[in-house]
């Protein structure tokens, strides 16, 4: 990610007069509506204030890599020595010998030539697969929801922001509900942010920070949580991100790839400085000083390597296209090489080691009895939440259609939403049925538990004995190990008295039953690891799912389940300790995002190679973390904006087909 080195921008002034405004007052002085802007208006706006990009983000024009080329540490070695050669070549003797400096002249335009026509032409070759992964933003215009390219929105775009979005602008929210912001890439905190369409500040003069701005949303930063609406300030270089561009560090720490590379470099034009001294003091006693020092700087023309940094770039760029033809898109060339060395491959388990075609299997209610009522409930949780819909919301909707259940639709009415987090790891909603209120809330097991008091059992309400909970959990154990996914419903009644609903509302709560989900271990994907396996390659399985579903499907595909680590075992564990059981166990389940990262940065420091193979929220850190970050093109933005290379399909043979070209090409 990136951290802020130094803030010299007024924020207070920029951004004040907005933050503190009520939304009533934002919309009256920007002219906002709820129809968002027209596609005339928009057209405008790009064409006056141009496209929603940074400057140092901008594709490079062409002089931009023949400058970068011409001025290399080599070339730029040998330009020094043409006009030392045109003094002692040229002006002191009698007779003027031009030769040298042409023959320096015509390398120094050959090796340009040669490196600016390949970097020019694997750049834009990575642009063009870039291209196919472009993030999107939804926005309102003329009144409907569209999706356009992040580059396309403007100011006065109405941004519909959920779960796993990247802010493609800065933004003054008008509308959100449990919004939390991630701001690491532009403030360096880690804590997600809670942003508010009505400001806590004060005045004006509260604010002293952008970390103070609790209605604006920065561009370059990401949802958490929650959801929102937001009309776009600033954009591109007026950007609060765009302004402070020359103060951030961007992207990954450089790789042992990079490192080795400036290394080789400075080594040989050290060596050959020291070569050319030697030469020179060894022939001055021999010849007169412009001798000496002509065939000392001869020495140096055929000890300079011209065409390194074309053979490498060239390497590079034809891989990146040769892996394409893989279904593997490289968004940074430089980590083609790191993508072929490494020797541990994490992973998740959803969608990589299993099919991703979640199918509601069971809805059985507290006693394990098959019961609609339970789906019912979990239908309306997952079908008027606005959150980022994963595969179990669109298991439940599909399911509850099937079942024709599509009547409840219109016989209730979304009051709320309590949105989901990888803390709580539940998802509420608050809907209206007949004047009567109802909160119904899934999640996982554990923490449903954690909130109900009493079990409802055919509308009957039952408190929790302990006898009942170990019976749940027997229930829910069983389903685990039979491979199925489980998630808990439940409700509360009685709550038309409350008008805003929040976290703390989650409390004695009713367990209505529990949906099994069933996702199918992928039949390529054992022969996979083993190939994995003997291409030196570990293959380490970082999941936030529990350790009897993970084991089932890991069996299934021949990854070793003796040894079982979990999030919580973890966080009791120093350093070293989490090393000595990263040396012993392929399996870590029941993680937050924080302790994957953690897993990712102690292999790196250990010597490894790491990949880490991601698409959700929760993998943007490890991504970062990582030596190369691997994800998908249906990935959320945040994946795909942190990935180095992305596969067109989430399949370990389509990442083994990468690697294996990779190794091939380059060995």
């Amino acid at each position: 990610m990136a951290n802020v080195k130094k803030e010299d921008v007024d924020v207070k002034d920029l951004y004040g007069k907005d933050c503190i405004s009520s939304v009533e007052d934002f919309k009256k002085s920007h002219n906002v509506s709820d129809n968002g802007i027209s596609s005339k208006i928009a057209t405008e706006h790009i064409k006056n204030l141009g496209l929603n990009q940074i400057k140092q983000s901008k594709p490079k024009k062409w002089y931009n890599y023949f400058f970068a080329s011409l001025f290399s540490p080599f070339n730029s070695i040998l330009i020094g020595i043409t006009f030392i050669l045109i003094y002692t070549d040229i002006i002191l003797p009698e007779k003027p010998s031009p030769a040298n400096i042409i023959v320096i002249a015509v390398l120094i335009i050959v090796s340009t030539l040669l490196e600016f026509v390949e970097e020019f032409r694997s750049n834009k070759a990575a642009e063009k697969l870039k291209e196919l992964v472009e993030t999107t933003s939804t926005v309102i215009r003329n009144g409907k929801k569209v999706t356009i390219p992040l580059k396309e929105v403007t100011v006065g775009d109405m941004v519909i922001l959920s779960a796993g979005d990247m802010i493609p602008a800065d933004l003054r929210i008008i509308e959100s509900k449990d919004l939390y912001v991630g701001q690491s890439s532009i403030t360096g905190e880690s804590d997600a942010v809670r942003k508010l369409s009505e400001t806590e500040l004060k005045s004006i003069d509260s604010i002293d920070s952008i970390t103070d701005l609790d209605t604006i949303c920065f561009m370059g930063t990401n949802v958490i949580s929650g959801s929102a609406k937001g009309i776009v300030i600033k954009t591109g270089d007026s950007t609060y991100f765009g302004k402070v561009a020359h103060t951030l560090t961007l992207g990954k720490p450089k790789t042992s790839f990079q490192k080795g590379i400036e290394s080789i470099s400075k080594l040989l034009i050290k060596f050959m400085i020291i070569l050319i001294s030697l030469v020179f003091i060894v022939n001055f006693q021999k010849h007169d000083t412009i001798l000496a020092f002509t065939f000392a700087v001869a020495i140096a023309i055929t000890i300079t390597p011209l065409l390194l940094p074309v053979i490498l770039s060239s390497c590079l760029s034809k891989g990146a296209v040769r892996m394409s033809k893989k279904k593997t898109i490289v968004k940074k060339l430089d980590s083609i090489q790191n993508f072929g060395s490494m020797n541990i491959l994490c992973t998740d388990k959803t969608g990589t080691l299993t099919e991703d075609k979640i199918v509601l299997e069971k809805y059985l209610d507290v006693y394990g009895n098959e019961n609609i009522r339970v789906l019912k409930h979990a239908f309306l949780n997952s079908f008027f939440q606005t959150g980022l819909k994963g595969s179990i919301d669109e298991a439940v909707i599909n399911r509850a259609l099937k079942s024709d259940l599509s009547n409840l639709v219109t016989e209730f009415k979304k009051i709320d939403e309590i949105p989901f987090d990888f803390t709580r790891r539940r998802l509420s909603v608050v809907v209206e049925n007949n004047s009567e209120k109802y909160l119904i809330t899934k999640g996982a097991v554990e923490e449903i538990l954690s909130i109900c008091s009493t079990i409802d059992y055919e509308h009957k309400i039952i408190p929790i004995t302990k006898e009942i909970k170990d019976n749940i959990r027997g229930i829910a154990n069983k389903l685990n190990e039979e491979g199925l996914r489980v998630v808990a419903v439940c409700q509360k009644k009685n709550i038309n008295n409350i008008e805003t609903f929040s976290v703390k509302d989650e409390s004695q709560m009713s367990l209505v039953g529990f949906i099994g989900f069933l996702d199918p271990p992928k039949e390529s994907a054992k022969l996979a690891i083993e190939k994995l396996n003997n291409a030196g390659i570990r293959v380490i399985v970082l999941t936030g799912d529990n350790a009897a579903v993970t084991k089932c499907i890991c069996k299934k595909v021949n990854i070793n389940t003796k040894k079982i680590i979990t999030g919580a075992q973890i966080d009791k564990l120093s350093d070293a300790g989490v090393l000595r059981l990263l040396k012993k166990s392929n399996i870590f389940v029941k993680l937050s995002p924080i302790q994957k990262a953690r897993i990712v940065r102690l292999l790196k420091e250990d010597g490894n190679v790491v990949g880490y193979m991601g698409d959700g929220i929760n993998d943007a850190p490890s991504l970062t973390n990582s030596d190369v970050g691997v994800s998908v093109d249906t990935a959320v933005d945040i994946a795909k904006e942190t990935a180095d290379i992305i596969l067109l399909e989430k399949d370990l043979n389509v990442l083994l087909d990468g690697v294996m070209e990779r190794k091939a090409y380059f060995w």
